[in-house]
């Protein structure tokens, strides 16, 4: 059974080429929420694996709302991938508690070995 991803980003071009990257692998995308309150809203309905996560975005933003998810959801997993990549930026991902950062453009080997180490 493939593990399902949610992918939390307002561009709907990153949604397409995390798809992409995944094609023939044990990874599916299930899941497409354009800010952090729809990825809160919808997380207990789709029950993703794991969670990609943007950082700016409206509303509320990626860090924000992954550190809801795993406060509300102890088996949250979320993967940060991001075009910010400042050392303070670095410290709040993981001070939230993230399981792994990539940043844009990301490859398929990152993204995987991202999912991977999110799930172990």
């Amino acid at each position: 059974m493939k593990k399902r991803i949610m992918v939390v980003d307002d561009s709907r071009i990153m949604e397409h080429q995390i798809c992409k990257l995944l094609e023939g692998t044990g990874y599916e995308v299930v899941a497409y929420c354009e800010n952090g309150e729809e990825a809160i809203a919808r997380y207990d309905e789709v029950k993703p694996d794991v969670v990609t996560m943007d950082i700016i975005m409206p509303g509320i933003d990626g860090l924000e709302a992954a550190q809801v998810l795993m406060y509300e959801h102890d088996e949250a997993r979320i993967v940060i991938i991001s075009s910010l990549g400042d050392e303070e930026m670095l410290q709040e991902v993981y001070g939230i508690g993230a399981q792994a950062v990539l940043f844009k453009p990301i490859s398929k080997e990152t993204l995987l070995g991202a999912l991977k180490k999110a799930l172990s």
